[in-house]
């Protein structure tokens, strides 16, 4: 079975052609060559959609998309699905240094934060989403040089490091994007 990966970013087909194709017989996990849809949703569902109904109609194969972000509780979800331009523009540093100074004057108690990713699979026009979720909270400062955009600030629940802290395979292993892969994983061997 050949599924499409809607997305131009080989890092990411290189990474979820080595987590999906082990763990799903017979699946070939292709990149997508096509045209970019403008990512207008209101929601990570809504723009994870927008990505995998436009590979599926360039392709004619069935494919997945994700999007994901970082919901902070005392910001009302925010930056959310607006978190890699929320300082603007695509910049990781001031990203981070924008939610830091947004919340100086918080409490470390009102700092609940969570990773949110959210992967939709649309084949022949069924569709369906799988959502995975990481609990933690935000740091008064950037620490560690593993990761990339939020992680630095990012503490995960029952750590009291950074995700940008963690080794590697252990935040692969517990993050957002790894819960909802391996829902993935389950519907595709179902």
């Amino acid at each position: 079975m050949k599924l499409v990966l809607a997305s131009h970013n080989a890092g990411k087909l290189a990474e979820l052609r080595a987590i999906l194709e082990p763990a799903v017989p017979n699946l070939e996990l292709i990149g997508y060559d096509g045209p970019e849809p403008v990512e207008d949703g209101v929601s990570y569902l809504e723009n994870a959609l927008i990505k995998a109904r436009a590979a599926s109609a360039h392709t004619g194969l069935p494919a997945i998309a994700d999007d994901s972000g970082l919901a902070v509780e005392i910001l009302g979800g925010s930056p959310g699905i607006f978190s890699a331009r929320w300082a603007g523009g695509r910049d990781n540093v001031e990203n981070r240094q924008l939610l830091l100074k947004q919340l100086a004057d918080v409490k470390p108690e009102h700092r609940a934060a969570a990773f949110v990713c959210t992967i939709a699979l649309v084949d022949a026009g069924s569709e369906i989403s799988f959502t995975g979720f990481w609990s933690g909270s935000i740091a008064h400062e950037e620490r560690g040089t593993n990761g990339h955009g939020y992680d630095p600030v990012f503490i995960p629940e029952g750590f009291e490091v950074t995700a940008a802290e963690l080794e590697p395979e252990i935040k692969n292993a517990l993050s957002h994007r790894a819960e909802a892969v391996s829902q993935l994983i389950t519907f595709l061997n179902a």
